[in-house]
């Protein structure tokens, strides 16, 4: 008779065995502001379309009864509107940049790709805009 060569291995739940690599998506988020360096632009609002994907990883999976158990993508609306409300900003990159500080915040976030876009500034385009992407360093 064959001798069996399976060992028993017992599973420490203390240590994590997987790690997550999580995305928060927002599409299309249009609000009306005051964005852009001419004049005109500092007069009137104008419609801005925000498109993000937010990285993230995690040690442990979500926690259906916690919600500081995942980045809240209402969370990060709010703080684009926080944002865009308590400042003007001349280009889409320096609003973009504070978008990306006040994210980063948050040690799990690994990486944001940003997408701002003005939909009303030129006639012969649906928009022009941004997009920057940003990645944490772990140096």
């Amino acid at each position: 008779m064959k001798k069996n060569n399976f060992k028993l291995v017992r599973i420490d739940k203390s240590k994590n065995l997987f790690n997550y690599e999580k995305k928060v998506i927002i599409k299309d988020l249009i609000l009306d502001l005051k964005l852009g360096y001419f004049d005109f632009e500092k007069e009137k609002s104008q419609k801005v379309k925000f498109t993000l994907d937010v990285n993230y990883e995690d040690k442990k999976p979500s926690n259906d009864k916690d919600i500081k158990s995942i980045v809240n993508y209402a969370r990060i609306v709010r703080l684009i509107k926080k944002l865009i409300k308590n400042k003007h900003y001349n280009f889409l990159e320096t609003l973009a940049e504070d978008v990306f500080d006040e994210l980063f915040k948050d040690k799990r976030i690994d990486k944001i790709s940003l997408q701002i876009e003005k939909l009303e500034i030129m006639k012969d385009c649906s928009s022009v805009g941004i997009q920057i992407s940003k990645k944490r360093s772990h140096d």
